[in-house]
């Protein structure tokens, strides 16, 4: 598909077709990045997304565990319950 760039202020722009959007994924807010001269236009992540797959992973993998001993302090008498 081709497109012409528009003016857009002291910049320029294109415009891209509703059905395009729709099938990329895009909303109001995109990610914009140049990789081997091309401009590539993705969704923007929502934060943390994919962590709880990837909790789930390191359960199943049991790599979960702590990776330093507990170690008792002086605070852990403190605390009456």
């Amino acid at each position: 598909m081709k497109a012409k760039l528009v003016q857009i202020g002291n910049s320029r722009g294109v415009r891209l077709p509703k059905p395009l959007i729709e099938q990329a994924g895009l909303d109001n807010e995109v990610d914009i990045s140049i990789r081997r001269g091309e401009i590539v236009i993705r969704p923007v992540g929502k934060p943390r997304s994919g962590w709880a797959v990837a909790a789930r992973r390191l359960n199943d993998q049991h790599a979960d565990s702590l990776l330093d001993n507990v170690t008792p302090t002086v605070f852990d008498n403190d605390w009456k319950w």
